[in-house]
């Protein structure tokens, strides 16, 4: 029996969304974006389901390490690369690769006693202002690390989208522009696409490409949901209602009483709240499913309820499955409501909500 609430995952929709990626960008290498346990899907689980792709990247090295330990052989990048000489040993004995976007990180390879060497890759800053090293300093950390005993040669070339979500901010153009000029004449792979560059923007497609949203059938774009780009959302939230009662005119729903019935109501209580990673700023309105049929939240989203109108769902009661995102109600929508992107949505479900294997019949 499943608890309360649970998440109905459909690993064929994985496989799917990784063939549009290969339909959007046939020449390129694919590096699957797997960090924050795999978008909330589950870190070895979409590893596993994943299996065939060129790379895996993740954000820490903790992160890398369990998938090598868990028997992993795909290369593994390290997006935030090392802090200390400790990681970098770490890395070099889990055989990862490191993205190198600062200064310190260049003088701990330069000066390091360890033996070994490790693939890295070289991060440009375009624009996204975060990790990277500018334009103008960049032909100078490069010829640094073409020395560097430690580091494999030749080594990858990268950068990454700070607007690439907004098919009308030039900004992506700029960028791309930036880094073509400034690894002209450099050898090494090159890198630069993530899901909203693979689907909007071909112009970035080069060696490798980063996909990370649109592996879980999301929408990188706030305009449009994921089947709309031909892709199939891996995760479904579901719960149930655990009671049914009227409230009255005049009477108000949960804490600080911040929603008022204007009319005799039936009432629904879901077993689900932001202890389970729904959005706590959800508003009044926010679509729910009950036996399939939208109803509107009210009242204020609690750590472990919510509370829905059933005045649509007359023969609702207590036991009635109900869905919080998935077929009939796209996750990219309930994050509108919430005023948050989809991202936050599948990464903060936590860990009391059971991840659940969806069956396909033969």
């Amino acid at each position: 029996m499943n608890p309360a609430a649970y998440a109905v995952l459909d690993l064929d929709a994985v496989q799917h969304n990784l063939s549009i990626v290969h339909h959007y960008a046939p020449n390129a290498k694919v590096m699957a974006v797997i960090k924050a346990n795999a978008y909330g899907h589950g870190l070895l689980r979409i590893a596993e389901a994943l299996h065939d792709v060129d790379a895996f990247a993740v954000a820490r090295v903790d992160e890398g390490i369990r998938l090598r330990k868990a028997g992993f052989k795909n290369r593994i990048a390290v997006l935030e690369g090392f802090t200390c000489v400790e990681e970098l040993a770490e890395l070099l004995h889990y055989q990862l690769d490191s993205v190198v976007h600062s200064l310190t990180q260049l003088e701990i390879l330069e000066t390091a006693t360890l033996k070994g060497v490790c693939a890295v890759w070289l991060k440009l800053d375009t624009g996204m202002g975060r990790l990277g090293f500018r334009a103008k300093e960049f032909s100078s950390v490069y010829q640094r690390l073409n020395r560097c005993a430690l580091v494999k040669q030749p080594f990858g070339l990268m950068t990454h989208f700070a607007s690439a979500d907004d098919m009308n901010d030039d900004k992506t153009l700029k960028q791309i522009k930036l880094f073509d000029e400034t690894v002209a004449g450099l050898s090494g792979e090159l890198s630069m696409a993530n899901s909203a560059g693979i689907l909007g923007w071909e112009q970035s497609l080069r060696d490798w490409v980063r996909p990370g949203i649109m592996l879980y059938g999301v929408s990188p774009f706030p305009d449009s949901i994921g089947r709309q780009l031909g892709l199939k959302p891996v995760m479904e939230l579901h719960s149930k209602l655990i009671a049914v009662k009227q409230i009255d005119a005049g009477d108000t729903v949960g804490y600080g009483g911040s929603w008022t019935c204007e009319k005799t109501t039936k009432l629904g209580v879901v077993a689900i709240g932001y202890g389970d990673g729904y959005p706590r700023y959800a508003k009044a309105g926010t679509p729910v499913l009950v036996n399939g049929g939208r109803v509107p939240l009210i009242g204020r989203v609690s750590m472990d309820m919510i509370t829905v109108d059933l005045d649509t769902q007359p023969d609702a009661k207590s036991g009635d499955p109900v869905t919080l995102w998935g077929e009939g109600l796209p996750v990219e929508e309930v994050a509108l409501w919430a005023d948050t992107i989809p991202y936050t949505l599948v990464c903060g479900v936590t860990q009391r909500v059971r991840l659940v294997e969806k069956q396909h019949s033969s």
